[in-house]
């Protein structure tokens, strides 16, 4: 899996013209050879040469973490009174082009300038992304199982068994949480609990507001699943609940986004330019005149990251290739009021759009 993975981005380097690519933390690395470092202020770097075999610098107390794959890489560890970036520009050697990791530390970056002061920079995602954007069968299956893990959680929130009322926001984020990892996730990467105005900010951060009848509750959470290759895929999802019979008003709001996310999911075919299902779902809202409070894109890519290639949003003229993996969130977030947000995780397949995500779409009326 790993080689061949390399092996096509090895491809890519050379219609790019890019001679080498350095990978440090973040969620290429994991993906590119199965180890996942920490954010340290010690140097990893994943050494590939077009020409040639990979090479992972790793600090010598971290190399115990690494899981060996000599058919993939190297490993080169370096001690304390060595200087890796001095390594890691000789493994690069003559390189005149050199794309790096999106989340390397800028001192690393900075460093590698000047150690190799002939190369022209690029951004290591033009090489990784059209790679870990399409997924494969085995992906799409470890995103539905994640999927599958956040449906059950959703469930039980909008049959009422997750208390909301007279308790904080805070207190129901950490609940999420909890069930997550309960769920098989290896870790939370946020649970949004977002009540009444506070739901009219999209990324609200749970707080010591004490949840209330009569409330809209907003629910945005995921985390990441990880496995035996020590990749991670991720999972995400949105859901609302009313904490008594909602006012006619917010009805007809909720009513307006089911149908603009489910317009945004319909349009998620292999082929469709990926603003067009943000436009599928945003001119259903802008037609009920909710256009001006619908203020983010319809979606992401998702993947190993929560948020990754490809993105849902206007301006982005690239057809959806079968295999694409991205979620559709349209939402509706009225200042001092109230908002609302609906999200599944879809997949671009040969015989259409594929929703990960199964639980019930409707408002649902919790007390």
């Amino acid at each position: 899996m790993f080689a061949d993975r390399l092996d096509r981005t090895r491809s890519l380097m050379a219609e790019q013209g890019v001679d080498v690519l350095m990978l440090s933390v973040g969620a290429d690395l994991p993906y590119f050879c199965g180890y996942e470092a920490m954010p340290l202020e010690r140097l990893t770097m994943l050494v590939v040469p077009r020409d040639g075999a990979a090479t992972l610098v790793v600090p010598r107390m971290e190399a115990a973490r690494v899981v060996e794959r000599p058919e993939v890489f190297a490993m080169r560890p370096w001690d304390e009174t060595e200087d890796p970036t001095d390594i890691v520009a000789g493994l690069a050697g003559s390189a005149a082009v050199a794309a790096v990791g999106d989340h390397m530390w800028s001192r690393f970056l900075v460093e590698l300038m000047g150690a190799m002061p002939d190369a022209s920079w690029r951004r290591g995602s033009d090489v990784t992304a059209p790679i870990r954007s399409v997924k494969t069968a085995d992906e799409i299956e470890r995103l539905r199982a994640a999927g599958a893990a956040v449906d059950r959680i959703a469930g039980r929130l909008q049959r009422g068994e997750i208390e909301l009322v007279g308790r904080t926001e805070a207190e129901v984020s950490a609940e999420l949480g909890r069930q997550i990892v309960a769920e098989g996730h290896d870790r939370v990467n946020f649970a949004i609990v977002a009540a009444g105005a506070n739901a009219a900010s999209p990324h609200h951060e749970a707080g010591r507001h004490v949840i209330t009848g009569g409330e809209v509750v907003l629910c945005d959470f995921g985390g990441t699943m990880v496995g035996d290759d020590g990749v991670g895929y991720c999972s995400d999802i949105t859901r609302c609940v009313y904490t008594a019979e909602p006012p006619a008003e917010f009805r007809e709001l909720y009513d307006v986004l089911f149908e603009a996310q489910a317009a945004g999911v319909a349009a998620a075919t292999v082929g469709t330019p990926a603003q067009d299902v943000d436009r599928a779902a945003r001119s259903v809202i802008a037609s009920a005149g909710y256009g001006e409070y619908f203020i983010h894109r319809t979606g992401h890519g998702i993947g190993t990251e929560e948020h990754e290639d490809p993105y849902i949003v206007e301006g982005n003229r690239e057809p959806l290739a079968a295999g694409n993996a991205f979620s559709v969130e349209p939402g509706i977030y009225v200042p001092g009021r109230w908002g609302a947000r609906l999200e599944d995780i879809v997949v671009a397949s040969p015989d259409g759009p594929d929703p990960l995500n199964r639980v019930d779409h409707r408002l649902a009326v919790v007390t």
